[in-house]
């Protein structure tokens, strides 16, 4: 059973975020070195040390680079940059407090293990060598820098789940209890089954190339309603990609469909079908097919789901505690203010 990363490795998920932006040109953007040297300026360098070895302003802002790139980081205002900072840096300090514990346990295979995720990095994110070169170039690293962070996240999950997982059980009863206490989290909602044929309309088009799409939509109902095979009508006629299963789009709760659309097919009963239904996608006939009521997952179906969900928080928790552990025996020196 695999374990999510706890976030240790920061340097690792900023290197993989600052490779991901790939083919910005040095002529579009400064040379992340140089922009790392700018950063840097005010921040003491090392920004601590843990047992003393140092962690790099450099380190830092690279971490700092990442947050900001993401859906969190973008929501954090400027002023707050400062707070920021000592939260990264804490998580730094975790990560090499994790990794000073996790080295004493030897990691079989591990230089393979390190080309195996180089390699894919490469092959998903990277046409070829000369590109996967030049984004490690504009981020001021090397791919020795890059295979030293993977390496130092692959000796921390397999510390993790080698010394830490298999401690961590989850009893059947706390499985029932977690079941029983939380009714709210297995509600299955309301589904439908329909199909549909749907006649696409451009946004921009014409009000005779709209006119055009109404009288074929028209003309498609009066056939729907008349009894022809509905499926054979999707499937010759429909411009969306489910006519190629007659026009079936499978089950669908509420929030999932645009709102016209959902409530048109939502007020059918099984086997009807609705009058012309307008969508910013075009005009749609819908036959709804089936209708499943809100319901409460039966418990043999998340048992198995609930228990993962169970040793995960377990797995996390004792982390979180060798974390403390191993602070309160280090010599940790902080030199952010």
């Amino acid at each position: 059973m695999a374990y999510p990363r706890i976030v240790f490795t920061v340097l690792l998920a900023a290197a993989l975020m600052a490779l991901s932006v790939a083919g910005v040109t040095a002529a579009d953007k400064k040379p992340a070195a140089a922009k790392a040297t700018e950063k840097s300026k005010g921040l003491p360098d090392p920004v601590a040390r843990v047992n003393g070895v140092a962690i790099p302003a450099a380190d830092l802002n690279k971490a700092l680079t990442a947050f900001k790139s993401s859906p969190q980081g973008a929501q954090v205002p400027a002023e707050r940059e400062s707070e920021v900072q000592k939260f990264l840096l804490n998580q730094l300090i975790a990560g090499e407090l994790m990794y000073q514990l996790a080295k004493t346990s030897p990691l079989n295979g591990q230089e393979a293990k390190v080309d195996e995720h180089v390699k894919g990095l490469k092959e998903t994110r990277f046409k070829n060598e000369e590109e996967f070169a030049k984004a490690l170039k504009e981020q001021g690293m090397t791919e020795k820098d890059l295979r030293e962070l993977v390496r130092r996240n692959l000796v921390i999950d397999a510390y993790i789940e080698k010394m830490i997982v298999p401690k961590q059980t989850v009893t059947a009863a706390e499985v029932q209890t977690f079941y029983d206490k939380n009714p709210e989290s297995f509600l299955q909602p309301e589904q439908m089954r329909a199909s549909h044929i749907l006649i696409t309309v451009d946004p921009k088009a014409t009000a005779d190339e709209r006119s055009t799409a109404r009288a074929k939509i028209n003309e498609l109902l009066k056939q729907a309603q008349a009894g022809a095979d509905f499926a054979k009508l999707a499937q010759d006629n429909s411009g969306c990609p489910s006519s190629k299963q007659g026009g079936d789009l499978g089950y669908f709760s509420k929030g999932q469909m645009v709102k016209p659309f959902e409530d048109a097919a939502f007020a059918l009963k099984p086997g009807e079908i609705s009058g012309v239904v307008e969508t910013q996608f075009g005009f749609h006939i819908i036959k709804a097919v089936e209708k499943k009521a809100a319901s409460k997952v039966a418990f043999a179906d998340v048992k198995s789901r609930i228990e993962e969900s169970l040793k995960r928080r377990k797995v996390g928790e004792a982390v979180n505690a060798t974390l403390e552990e191993a602070r309160k025996k280090a010599k940790i020196e902080v030199f952010l203010k």
